[in-house]
């Protein structure tokens, strides 16, 4: 009986490790028990080499993963090769291993297979009978969790066995009774012919003659209807068992005729049993390289745990700064509670704030479209007053060098930059304008302003001085008219400020290195002064400095944007005044150096370059001064102009005649521009189309190209760049 309980364990152990490799979800864990699988297979073959190989890198895979229920496995094959090949106490050593970390796991079935195998360890190999019973019984607990009635069976049929070897009868028979409940939900073979063989042999103790040869003989069928190796060695024991049941009752033909079937398999079964114990000496031979190699990889597995045990240490130490974290969160939610009283009180307090914030962005709102329009309707006059200095100068050439019209050209530029940063000056504080650089000679750029503000230094008998240093490079590279800004906004406030006295500007180079330079810049006058007090309040927007009344008074922006501008190049500008002892501003600028080849923009207008042909450019605007400035600019281009006023007359033009250009206003009566341009393009006209317009271009932008219209100019605008522009797009 001892020898058919160990073999219905092996078979239950492979069974089960086959349902339990198709519920692995990963792909390494597929693998690992791939192995595992084959091990157990191996040694069902009694190749306990291949079997050790292939269970000892499981179980180092196992152990690279921690995952407890395959080293538990792993550990449980090697065992039973030990326990296969007369090794009991090394099995039993490894047995423990596999329950250990079988315990560290909710798997019922590994606990269940690994202590039914320690069972059979201690009792059929005599060890420790009462151990092996216990270690059965509580494998027979786990398998009642799982419900499985095959387990079940095995596991009850086990401990029938072990106590009728014993002729235990009483204790083994209510476990024989227990596999019979279950032996009907279930087909195996094995297990029927164990349970009719075990009943065969309780009735015979109890000298039911008939009962016992009834199931001796249900054995005997079972096993001789099915024939296997296997199933063999089970009715060997059938077998025995009746031969010893007639000889006791004094049937020594049935006897004698039983014991020769006994001994027909016997011879049989030795023939197999000797092969094993050829291939068992040769394996025993290898056993002792597998546990040297075995217990590396478990003092591997130590190192391991060591390792991770200083992890665990400092993640300790992380948990307990984590709450001590919590604990000052704590106090800090206390605290946080006893100010929310106060806080309700202050609710109140900031509602009406916020209506008060809502009615000043409101206002600012208003101001700013407020100054937006007004800025927008000074573009169009000032485009009138660029182009007709233009027209002066072209139709009577004798003054066109006169410095009086320079500086009204100048001045009439400088205007339009101003209204433009007006417009902008909400921009300026959100770093919204966008700089840009030219090539230019500093030196002449500082002249021509001087020479623009005479008129206001005569005014007031001053003398205005520039000491220039010539170590400064010619020619650089920045924003030519945030620069002329800077200069007008200091140097005009100087003068007005300043009666019969001086006002001195000075350029200093203050470091070269590479292509860049640092020039430090000053604005001195011996004026009035700004008393202390007041040093910060000049460069606030709109803020004006009490004066006596005849005073110069400004917009009060010219400071607040000099300030920003400066800033917006990289500078910082810095103040010093005393009252009745004069002001200094400075600051520092650093300029890209370029190469006096190239050909800086001076304050002349530039020789305007004229096309190999006439074009026939259609200029629609509503405007009569507009029509005058921009028909003489495109006269002076050599070009044909038919001016219309307003969007419908173009398009009906544009059905009769063909033009290589058009130059559209924006805002006009009836239709604007865009809408012009639109129906322009529904006619498949493909004749490119150039906005002339007083609006900020960054506003307009989306617009225009909405609309197809190919590029846009400001006015008031360089000739030469609407030239340009127009030659770029015919061609």
């Amino acid at each position: 009986m001892g020898i058919t309980s160990n073999r219905f364990c092996l078979i239950l152990l492979l069974i089960s490790f086959q349902w339990c490799f198709s519920q692995e979800p990963t792909v390494s864990k597929k693998d690992i028990q791939s192995k595992i699988n084959e091990a157990s297979l191996a040694l069902s073959d009694l190749d306990a080499d291949k079997s050790l190989h292939l269970s000892q890198k499981a179980l180092a895979e196992a152990n690279a993963i921690n995952d407890n229920v395959l080293i538990a496995k792993a550990y449980n094959v090697i065992a039973t090769n030990f326990l296969e090949f007369s090794d009991s106490k090394e099995a039993i050593v490894y047995y423990n291993k596999a329950l250990y970390h079988a315990n560290l796991t909710d798997n019922d079935t590994i606990k269940d297979w690994i202590l039914n195998n320690l069972g059979n360890a201690y009792t059929y190999k005599d060890i420790d009978f009462d151990k092996g019973i216990d270690y059965y019984k509580q494998g027979l607990v786990y398998t009642e969790k799982t419900k499985n009635p095959i387990q079940i069976t095995y596991n009850a049929l086990n401990i029938s066995g072990a106590y009728f070897d014993r002729e235990e009868f009483d204790k083994g028979y209510p476990f024989l009774v227990k596999a019979s409940k279950y032996i009907g939900l279930h087909d195996e073979i094995e297990a029927r012919i164990t349970l009719f063989s075990q009943l065969g042999g309780y009735y015979s103790h109890l000298k039911q003659n008939e009962k016992a040869e009834e199931n001796f003989k249900r054995a005997i069928s079972f096993g001789e209807h099915e024939k296997t190796d296997l199933l063999d060695s089970y009715l060997a024991e059938v077998y025995n068992d009746f031969s010893k049941h007639y000889f006791k009752n004094k049937n020594y033909e049935l006897a004698y005729h039983y014991l020769q079937l006994y001994h027909v398999l016997e011879d049989k079964i030795y023939n197999l049993e000797r092969s094993k114990n050829a291939s068992s000496y040769e394996n025993k031979i290898q056993i002792d390289e597998f546990k040297r190699q075995i217990s590396n990889i478990e003092q591997e597995k130590e190192q391991k745990t060591k390792s991770l045990q200083k992890t665990q240490i400092i993640v300790f130490l992380f948990v307990i700064i984590f709450l001590i974290l919590l604990l000052l969160l704590y106090s800090l939610f206390k605290n946080n509670n006893t100010k929310k009283q106060s806080n309700k009180a202050l609710q109140f307090a900031n509602y009406e704030l916020q209506i008060a914030k809502d009615k000043a962005e409101e206002s600012t709102r208003l101001k700013s479209q407020f100054v937006s329009t007004i800025s927008h309707e000074l573009r169009t006059p000032l485009y009138g007053v660029v182009g007709i200095t233009d027209i002066i100068a072209d139709e009577h050439p004798e003054i066109k060098n006169s410095p009086y019209l320079k500086s009204l050209k100048f001045s009439a530029q400088y205007l339009l930059s101003l209204v433009n940063d007006i417009l902008q000056v909400y921009k300026i504080s959100e770093k919204k304008i966008v700089l840009i650089n030219s090539v230019f000679n500093l030196k002449e750029e500082l002249n021509a302003i001087l020479g623009s503000l005479q008129f206001l230094a005569f005014k007031n008998n001053n003398e205005i001085c520039l000491e220039f240093d010539e170590d400064i490079p010619k020619c650089i590279n920045s924003d030519k008219v945030r620069l002329s800004q800077i200069f007008m906004n200091l140097i005009s406030n100087s003068l007005k400020f300043t009666e019969e006295g001086n006002v001195i500007i000075k350029a200093n180079l203050m470091e070269k290195k590479d292509n860049a330079c640092v020039i430090h810049f000053e604005v001195i006058d011996n004026g009035i002064g700004i008393s202390k007090e007041d040093h910060e309040k000049i460069f606030e927007q709109f803020v004006q400095i009490e004066r006596r009344d005849d005073d110069y008074q400004g917009t009060g922006l010219g400071l607040p944007i000099v300030k920003k501008l400066i800033q917006l190049l990289g500078g910082e500008i810095q103040l010093e005044s005393e009252e009745k002892k004069g002001t200094k501003i400075s600051f520092d600028i650093r300029f890209e150096i370029v190469e006096e080849t190239v050909n800086p923009i001076s304050n002349e207008q530039d020789t305007l370059s004229k096309p190999s042909k006439k074009l026939h450019v259609l200029l629609v605007e509503d405007n009569k001064i507009n029509q005058v400035v921009t028909q003489k600019i495109l006269d002076g281009f050599g070009y044909v102009t038919t001016i219309v006023n307003g969007g419908y007359d173009a398009v009906a033009i544009l059905k009769e005649q063909k033009f290589d250009i058009i130059l559209m206003d924006i805002n006009m009566p009836k239709i604007n521009g865009f809408e012009t341009s639109i129906l322009i393009r529904g006619l498949e006209i493909t004749t490119p189309i150039i906005a002339l317009t007083a609006f900020d271009k960054q506003e307009i932008m989306g617009q225009i190209k909405n609309s197809s219209m190919n590029g846009i100019i400001v006015k008031p605008f360089e000739p030469r760049v609407l030239n340009a522009l127009i030659i770029e797009l015919v061609g």
